[in-house]
């Protein structure tokens, strides 16, 4: 482990607080993530765990499942950990698994099981219960086509136990996860501070001739050598014309004089993320018109971020953003007062320079837990990025900061200390 474990008083009063959540006679299974392969004898790595049953347990370990029955007549039956048993072979060639007592101590569960135990223990249980907590994927955003070890579960269990209701338990998670402890905000902090290293570092490396990929192996680098296991997210070093491709990763192009390089890149810390945009100039000073569209995508980002408050609603948010980005885009002489009025209100004028969200939730995530239609709350973490895209004009620019919502107009910024105003890019890259 390379980061500082949380409590395990953390995992316990998460685990509290979804049980609090459950109907009367239910059971709720967490399953960890697979181990996925490429393809021979090849896998992904480094193991990744499913982000739900670390937040509830704070085990890393693959082949792990939690269960909790608040119910149970024992004490001892109401949270539950199986994990996977080391043996010889596997002691060798891989390393120890968590003992037992290890994972009491991690978890904070006095009751852990090896795996293998696991479908007695369950059968045993579930059919003293109504109802049973399954735990599918219901975020906002997710497409996934992959079978994972969670569905292999739901799948086990609906034909097993057809009588048992199954009710889908994720929405719980959304609301508990969307609202960090302080725990949860050091975490993420130290993340940003991982990140605030890498960026400074490549501000003296950054010249034209370098690749692309020079610039990621720089913060690879330093998000590695700070205890990170490295990018929370596929890291995108677009410059040139790639600053207009939202989602660029080939990260194999040449930087040149002239040009802007947008870097969207972010370091995790104890499986916690962090998600930093910034736009430099290769050449260490931006043109007069890059500038310009610069400091109007800072002001957008500043003003955004002032609306950010408890009982702030997502959509209401995003239309008074459009509203600030709109005045931006008619100052630079991109969008027209007549553009303006007679446009689509589902299709905005704006959208031709800006088609992305301004925001999303941040955490164990990249993109985070959090209901969309629920109002925002204090601790919820979000990014705040907005960009303008100019394909024609050969550059786009987009920045963006990590910030705390707390009450109203106090929102934290755990990106403060991370360079963003242009004069002081250019007076650091100066010192290349």
């Amino acid at each position: 482990m390379r980061y500082k474990a949380l409590s395990s008083n953390f995992y316990k009063k998460n685990r509290a607080n979804y049980a609090e959540a459950m109907l009367s006679k239910s059971i709720a299974v967490f399953n960890s993530n697979d181990i996925y392969p490429i393809s021979a004898d090849s896998t992904y790595f480094p193991f990744q765990q499913h982000r739900d049953i670390f937040y509830l347990t704070g085990i890393e370990q693959e082949e792990t499942i939690l269960l909790i029955y608040p119910d149970a007549d024992k004490i001892k039956e109401r949270e539950i950990l199986f994990i996977k048993k080391t043996d010889e072979k596997i002691a060798i060639w891989e390393g120890e698994k968590l003992s037992l007592e290890k994972a009491r101590d991690l978890s904070g569960i006095e009751t852990v099981f090896w795996l293998s135990d696991f479908e007695k223990i369950f059968d045993s249980i579930v059919n003293k219960c109504d109802k049973l907590y399954i735990n599918t994927n219901e975020h906002y955003r997710a497409k996934v086509e992959t079978q994972t070890r969670e569905d292999r579960f739901i799948n086990w269990a609906k034909k097993k136990y057809p009588a048992v209701e199954h009710i889908k338990g994720n929405l719980i998670l959304q609301r508990l996860r969307s609202i960090k402890t302080d725990e949860e905000l050091n975490q993420i902090q130290k993340a940003c501070e991982i990140t605030k290293k890498g960026f400074k570092r490549i501000l003296n490396f950054v010249a034209p001739g370098i690749y692309e990929y020079e610039i990621e192996a720089e913060f690879s680098h330093e998000f590695i050598k700070n205890s990170s296991k490295g990018f929370a997210y596929q890291p995108i070093i677009a410059s040139g014309k790639n600053n207009n491709v939202l989602h660029y990763v080939k990260n194999n192009g040449i930087c040149k004089s002239g040009d802007l390089v947008l870097i969207d890149v972010g370091a995790e810390y104890g499986n916690y993320s962090s998600d930093m945009t910034r736009t430099i100039p290769v050449s260490g000073k931006f043109s007069e018109r890059q500038k310009k569209v610069y400091e109007a995508v800072l002001k957008v980002k500043n003003e955004a971020t002032k609306l950010l408050s408890p009982g702030t609603l997502w959509k209401e948010y995003h239309y008074e953003v459009g509203k600030i980005m709109t005045s931006e885009l008619i100052d630079l002489g991109l969008l027209s007062q007549f553009e303006v009025k007679n446009q689509n209100p589902k299709d905005p004028a704006y959208k031709k320079y800006f088609m992305h969200g301004t925001s999303h939730h941040l955490g164990l995530d990249t993109h985070d837990y959090g209901l969309i239609d629920d109002p925002m709350k204090e601790n919820m973490v979000f990014t705040v990025e907005p960009g303008i895209y100019l394909p024609k004009e050969g550059f786009g620019i987009r920045l963006e900061d990590d910030v705390v919502i707390k009450e109203k107009g106090a929102v934290k910024n755990l990106m403060k200390d991370i360079p963003i105003d242009p004069n002081e890019i250019e007076e650091l890259m100066s010192k290349n």
